[in-house]
């Protein structure tokens, strides 16, 4: 990222940044979407171009515009909230693959449960002072202990979308 993107620290701007989630629920008929409302993060591009950096989601702030499914998210069937408040995406390299494909790789923790995740990014924007990144991938909820399937309801996999706007943090 070395040719777009300059080395040093880079914040998260949350009022220019989202993270949504949808996944096909009753048996596939119906499509659930959300968005987290309280995202922060932050990284830094090393002089050698490799990057690392964090993006955090207040799991409670999922916001679906429905109360009952929400609360249910936010239970011990999902998200368990209670006991673990925070999903997070450590970066652990980013490589610039094209123009403007990046492949990032890290461990995104949810539940406490921690797993690889790797997906290409697309850097739609990258100026002397900012960089926006949008991504989707597709999540197994299963491998992060979210099992909860009520007369086989769920199935498939969750998609994840991100556009994460970083602004560069003077020397």
């Amino acid at each position: 990222m070395t040719v777009a993107v300059e080395t040093g620290t880079w914040q998260l701007d949350p009022s220019a940044s989202t993270v949504a989630l949808r996944h096909k629920t009753m048996w596939g008929l119906v499509t659930v979407k959300g968005a987290f409302t309280a995202i922060s993060g932050g990284g830094e591009v090393h002089p050698d171009g490799s990057a690392s950096g964090t993006v955090t989601l207040d799991a409670a702030s999922l916001d679906t515009k429905h109360t009952k499914r929400d609360t249910h998210l936010r239970s011990a069937d999902f998200f368990d909230t209670d006991r673990h408040p925070e999903i997070t995406f450590a970066v652990r390299g980013a490589d610039r693959l094209d123009a403007d494909g990046v492949r990032v790789t890290g461990q995104l923790t949810v539940r406490g449960i921690s797993r690889p995740q790797t997906f290409t990014a697309r850097l739609a924007s990258a100026a002397g002072d900012g960089v926006t990144l949008e991504a989707e991938f597709a999540v197994d909820r299963e491998q992060f202990g979210m099992g909860w399937n009520q007369l086989g309801m769920m199935r498939g996999l969750t998609t994840v979308t991100a556009t994460l706007r970083f602004t560069r943090t003077p020397a």
